[in-house]
């Protein structure tokens, strides 16, 4: 079968299977859950893939699925990716299928997600004859801050017979054009981590601070120090985004308090800038609480790593995403975005890339990824579909990629 044949129709299909795709997204959303157990999500998903001729597997520490597709002609094996946990806040949409569950929305688009690799199933098993080697469905559970990516590969979702060769996954962007597709090769999105700071001081009464060790004043000049590391000490052109996000200290207005605490998160886009980037953060926490004659612990947490699309890959899934949606949906990604992904675990493992979908509802500005505002253009799931199914029918054409 030649490339061009491969995209005939993709999208066509796609949108016959909007009602059904729509009605899993909508099911989805209004029952989110969080971590790495989702019961409901997951029966949805198999109720959804049920008669499709699937080889199915769930099982483990999650409640991942994983769905084998074998194709009718020999060819590699891809694995398409699809994240299926909500995020812990409470939904201010109005939408009629709008959360149900008290404190967990689908904020970022998960429930789309899995919406469209199920149709892509559908699609895909409808040209069974078509699909070179094996496709593997993965709904995987625990993105947001639970690693479920990792979970899965130590669990040996990479290395199962028949091996992961390549691997593609689709983020919705309500930020972006509805229907346009946006990636670029290299970086696509940050390292997550997280920096826990503790000024120890000594209370004391608040008109006397010469009898106390004040933590307050410390931590707020490490506050504005922190940005000053950024600009001063990090290189421009390789950037990092260091944020504060909580401060907390004191009981009352006429207590000098023990301690105050900061936490805060650091995202970076080289291995290099994420080593520097810790150790300046160490150097100066000790510094500055040195200086002022109190201790200072601080403790980094390592998260995400970068998610680093492969080269060869992110240009064949432009390529793709031009065939069946139109070059004119194809708009590169000119710099990294700086949120985190869980999806960089298995790109370290295996080549391949991840794209943004753009969702926007309407012209203008719309509310962002994990806002309680948060909504998308929901026929912008059929490009979803056609993708998936055009990079699945592509790869076997195209063959693995050299890490």
């Amino acid at each position: 079968m030649r490339e061009a044949e491969a995209a005939d129709g993709l999208l066509d299909e796609a949108r016959a299977l909007m009602p059904e795709v729509v009605a899993l997204r909508r099911r989805i959303h209004a029952r989110p859950e969080l971590g790495l157990e989702l019961p409901e999500t997951q029966r949805a998903i198999l109720e959804a893939l049920e008669g499709l001729d699937l080889e199915l597997h769930t099982g483990g520490s999650t409640s991942a699925v994983v769905a084998h597709l074998t194709g009718g002609r020999p060819g590699p094996t891809l694995l398409l990716r699809a994240d299926m946990d909500a995020l812990p806040l409470d939904e201010d949409t109005g939408l009629e299928f709008g959360s149900r569950t008290e404190g967990a929305m689908h904020a970022c688009g998960h429930d789309a997600h899995v919406a469209m690799l199920v149709g892509a199933a559908k699609l895909l098993a409808s040209r069974r004859e078509d699909v070179p080697g094996t496709l593997k469905f993965l709904f995987q559970p625990g993105e947001e801050g639970h690693g479920g990516a990792r979970v899965l590969i130590e669990e040996g979702l990479l290395d199962a017979t028949p091996r992961v060769e390549g691997a593609f996954a689709i983020h919705v962007d309500p930020s972006l054009p509805s229907g346009v597709v946006s990636t670029r090769p290299g970086p696509l999105l940050a390292a997550g981590d997280v920096f826990a700071i503790q000024v120890k001081g000594r209370g004391g009464h608040a008109s006397q601070p010469h009898r106390a060790r004040d933590p307050i004043p410390v931590a707020c000049e490490i506050v504005g120090a922190l940005q000053t590391l950024v600009t001063r000490r990090m290189h421009a052109f390789d950037p990092v985004v260091l944020t504060v996000t909580q401060v907390h200290a004191g009981t009352t207005h006429n207590v000098i308090p023990e301690d105050a605490r900061i936490l805060g998160t650091v995202r970076t886009v080289s291995a290099e800038a994420r080593g520097k980037v810790e150790e300046h953060l160490r150097q100066l926490v000790k510094g500055v609480a040195e200086a002022h004659g109190v201790e200072a612990k601080i403790h980094v947490f390592h998260g995400y790593p970068v998610t680093v699309n492969h080269a060869g890959f992110a240009s064949f899934a432009e390529e793709v995403g031009g065939a069946v949606l139109g070059p004119d949906r194809v708009a590169p990604l000119e710099v990294p975005v700086m949120g985190a992904e869980d999806f960089s675990y298995i790109l370290e493992r295996v080549p391949g890339a991840m794209v943004f979908l753009g969702a926007r509802p309407g012209e203008g500005p719309a509310a962002p990824l994990h806002s309680n505002r948060m909504v998308l253009d929901e026929a912008a799931m059929a490009a979803g579909v056609a993708l998936h199914a055009g990079v699945a029918l592509r790869f076997g054409e195209r063959g693995p990629l050299a890490p």
